[in-house]
């Protein structure tokens, strides 16, 4: 069996509270980023593209979040304000990958954008095979306009989801997993 079956068939997702630093360096950050880009992209648009959230750029993300909770929910106390605020926080490294549909006669948005899903498994999995933990997450934040206004995302964007990669403070347990038998059907 080839090693990289083997690691598919055990990778998995590290919890971001389960995370510390280091993150990844610059050489290694550049290699994720280059993985995450060399995916399935029918007519070769680059429907994606990614905001990297490191250092004093975390505190930064997390002020926008925590405006915009604030404001949308005047009853929140601090701690949940505080929560909100220190959401980017959790890992030293956060990317965002941001589905960004080119219009394009042969290549509907909905290829574009399953694209920039494959882009968020290829940074997961390249992190991972770096010896990181990596998570894929979304959340109210990639839905909501006010926040993706601003973090920067044009109005036509929309977030595929948010990558935390740090180091594993401890070691990872298996979820269970779908059994086959239960969603695989026979044509």
């Amino acid at each position: 069996m080839s090693d990289v079956i083997s690691f598919f068939e055990t990778r998995r997702s590290v919890k971001p509270r389960e995370m510390s630093g280091p993150g990844p360096s610059a050489e290694e950050l550049e290699t994720i980023l280059t993985i995450g880009a060399r995916v399935p992209d029918h007519g070769k648009i680059g429907p994606w593209r990614f905001i990297v959230f490191e250092g004093d750029a975390r505190a930064r993300g997390g002020a926008v979040i925590a405006e915009v909770f604030a404001r949308k929910h005047p009853e929140a106390g601090e701690t949940d304000i505080a929560v909100e605020k220190a959401r980017l926080m959790e890992a030293p490294l956060v990317i965002a990958v941001v589905s960004s549909p080119k219009p394009h006669p042969k290549v509907p948005a909905w290829e574009q954008e399953l694209s920039a899903g494959a882009s968020c498994m290829n940074i997961v999995a390249a992190a991972t095979a770096l010896g990181y933990g990596a998570n894929w997450l979304s959340g109210w934040i990639a839905y909501d306009r006010d926040v993706l206004s601003g973090l920067g995302l044009k109005d036509n964007e929309k977030l595929a989801g948010f990558i935390y990669i740090g180091t594993k403070t401890k070691p990872v347990e298996d979820r269970p997993r779908p059994v086959l038998a239960e969603i695989v059907t026979r044509f």
